[in-house]
């Protein structure tokens, strides 16, 4: 293990869904470091228990837990599992979100001839309301029910945190993926309005809006095979000022300052962690 440098995090029970994925993985591997004690959900347990080997071979403390963060009887058992081990959480990141196909558009805009599409044309008015439902309830509801969960063990305990994931998207509506950026929105709305609603329990609530990052989920849609970039992936970086995309790592320091002393007076923000994304205007 490293050196921990936010030693206020020491022997905190830190719990963080989607864990087993790219960013949330990254995020448990350096939280670790800082003495915390990580309980790693998701809803593939095999990949949250494999993180917690790696933190565990190195030093660290670490589970893997599967769970349903859509499911609040699946939250509950996990929240039991880790009280039995090490007591309730002190700090809670919403990791767990993503996007589906059947909530994305085959175009970037509607034009006339595509009133009536094929069937392999996706257009807004052929939208599937279920897909729009799946990824609004993933990343909004997915949200919100491990809050319900485990934040109210943090009631009477202090320096307690929430953290959740946002996005650009979030900030700027991307094209194509509608469900995505709204159910954002809603995440970086409900950061503010629980901020308000917990402050007077000393629990803090804040949110980190990443950019672009390379993951499992949008690896295919950023790059081609041989590691070019595609069109929307051209795009994307002739956006970003610092014209590359982030790297996990890129992450920890402000995660990490968002649940320590030092940010101990912030509440209700949504922090971009974007690379300048949210500052270009394109021009």
């Amino acid at each position: 293990m490293n050196q921990p440098k936010y030693r206020e995090l020491d022997g905190k029970v830190v719990v963080i869904t989607g864990g087993g994925g790219v960013l949330g993985s990254a995020l448990a591997l350096s939280i670790a470091d800082q003495g915390t004690k990580v309980a790693i959900l998701d809803l593939k347990e095999e990949a949250a228990q494999e993180i917690a080997k790696k933190i565990n071979a190195n030093g660290g403390t670490a589970i893997g837990v599967g769970a349903n963060v859509l499911e609040k009887e699946s939250l509950i058992k996990a929240r039991d599992i880790i009280k039995e081990q090490w007591g309730s959480c002190d700090i809670l990141i919403n990791g767990a979100g993503g996007n589906h196909p059947k909530g994305t558009t085959t175009k970037t805009h509607f034009f006339e001839e595509d009133i009536n599409p094929p069937e392999d044309l996706t257009t807004f008015f052929t939208l599937d309301p279920k897909g729009i439902q799946f990824v609004f309830d993933l990343n909004f509801i997915g949200t919100l029910l491990p809050t319900q969960v485990f934040a109210e063990d943090m009631v009477g305990k202090k320096d307690t945190v929430v953290l959740n994931i946002s996005s650009m998207n979030a900030f700027r509506p991307l094209t194509k993926i509608p469900a995505y950026s709204a159910a954002k929105a809603a995440v970086s709305n409900f950061t503010q309005w629980l901020a308000v609603h917990l402050a007077p329990v000393g629990v803090r609530v804040n949110a980190i809006a990443p950019g672009f990052f390379l993951t499992d989920q949008n690896r295919s849609l950023l790059t081609q095979k041989d590691g070019s970039l595609t069109p929307r992936g051209n795009t994307i970086l002739k956006h970003t000022p610092m014209n590359r995309f982030g790297e996990p790592d890129d992450l920890v320091g402000t995660v990490l300052w968002l649940m320590g002393n030092g940010s101990k007076f912030v509440t209700g923000i949504v922090v971009p962690i974007d690379g300048g994304f949210s500052a270009y205007s394109g021009v």
